[in-house]
């Protein structure tokens, strides 16, 4: 498990296709790898990688084809920048929300603009996760703890403070440019626990729609 709060920024500087799947190096800047052991997890840019090799300078890990097919992990290349967070102790801060590196999808960036000293983002996500983001909840965006300021459909807001821009890849971020998103895990949990004993029948299709909700008198006929 992550807190989604970045503790340094590391840079793609190996990829090896591997027999379908992928092998990455990754540099870690500024990241302490002291008390990291073969085995340990690191969140990169939100990704939860198992630490395989460690050369000293950074890690390597292997990124399976579940991965690459529901993250953007496919898309780095040599000197790509990522987030970077070990995972947390008993003794960390739960400064932002908890998160487990587990994406749920690929969103993009809808727009971009100055809003004062901060910058406002605009994002587009998955239609499949639209009813896991709510206003003012929590999502990670790149393996960052975020607080969502709007939703509007399967778009959402984001109001990303100069400290976060400078220290995490949001700074470079652009009309188009695509993110791992991995949303609240309470409300995946909620929704499971919602369906009841429906959840073990697989005409549910694992999920609430709205003749679910009438049914159980969540909603007025």
């Amino acid at each position: 498990m992550f807190t989604g709060i970045v503790e340094a920024l590391g840079e793609i500087v190996a990829l090896q296709p591997s027999g379908g799947d992928l092998r990455v190096r990754v540099k870690s800047h500024g990241l302490d790898l002291g008390d990291v052991a073969l085995g340990d997890s690191i969140a990169t840019n939100g990704v939860c990688l198992t630490v395989v090799e460690l050369p000293g300078d950074g890690y390597w890990a292997d990124v399976s084809r579940e991965t690459l097919e529901y993250t953007t992990v496919g898309e780095w290349k040599l000197g790509s920048r990522v987030n970077l967070e070990k995972a947390l102790t008993p003794q960390t801060r739960l400064g932002g929300h908890l998160v487990s590196g587990h994406v749920d999808g690929v969103g993009e960036v809808v727009s971009r603009h100055a809003d004062a000293r901060s910058e406002r983002f605009r994002l587009r996500a998955p239609k499949a996760l639209a009813k896991y983001i709510a206003h003012k909840g929590s999502i990670c965006i790149d393996g960052t703890s975020l607080t969502v300021n709007a939703v509007d459909g399967d778009e959402f807001e984001l109001n990303i403070v100069p400290h976060t821009l400078e220290r995490t890849v949001i700074g470079g971020y652009s009309t188009g440019t695509r993110v791992n998103l991995e949303v609240d895990v309470i409300a995946r949990y909620l929704e499971r626990l919602l369906l009841g004993d429906k959840a073990a029948d697989s005409s549910t299709g694992g999920g609430i729609d709205m003749a679910f909700l009438a049914e159980n008198g969540f909603l007025q006929r």
